[in-house]
């Protein structure tokens, strides 16, 4: 799984940017480097940039964060959400 699996769903708002919904997977190596640069943006107080399926997103340092877990049926998911207003 070199790259990963992207799914993508997107449509326009009547604002600046298209609205998106994207899920992309990635190798256990990839997740934990990216973690590890949250993890660091987050405890140094500064903002956080990553790349999602070819889009540049940049959080701010004032983001919310929190820990979502979903059960259905046989499947259990856990999701670290960030959010924030874009400025």
């Amino acid at each position: 799984m070199a790259g990963g699996k992207t799914t993508t769903r997107s449509h326009m708002k009547s604002n600046r940017k298209r609205s998106r919904d994207v899920e992309k997977a990635y190798t256990n190596a990839q997740f934990a480097a990216k973690l590890r640069r949250l993890a660091d943006a987050v405890e140094s107080g500064g903002r956080f940039a990553i790349q999602v399926a070819g889009e540049r997103i940049r959080v701010p340092a004032n983001a919310v964060f929190n820990v979502e877990h979903e059960r259905s049926g046989d499947e259990e998911e856990v999701e670290f959400q960030i959010k924030w207003r874009p400025e």
